[in-house]
């Protein structure tokens, strides 16, 4: 993924992006989800994930050939909110 580690406030969005090598594979397709959907949830395709909730949880993402990535996601409040 083109993230380690993703912090955002509650009601932001940011989109994962995942490289997939070789850059010549048959099947370069990722599965993202949520550990925990109350905190942040993501598109399975398009890797979007968005802040729910306060509070931590994990995107996963798995790419055809079963190769598991898990990035750290944290949200917070809303800065002066």
């Amino acid at each position: 993924m083109d993230k380690t580690e993703l912090t955002l406030e509650v009601g932001q969005s940011d989109t994962l992006t995942a490289t997939v090598v070789p850059e010549n594979a048959e099947d370069k397709t990722v599965t993202f989800t949520s550990g925990n959907d109350k905190v942040a949830t993501v598109t399975p395709k398009q890797g979007k994930v968005t802040a729910v909730a306060k509070g931590a949880t994990e995107i996963e993402g798995v790419t055809a050939n079963g190769i598991v990535v898990k990035l750290p996601v944290t949200v917070t409040e809303p800065a002066g909110g």
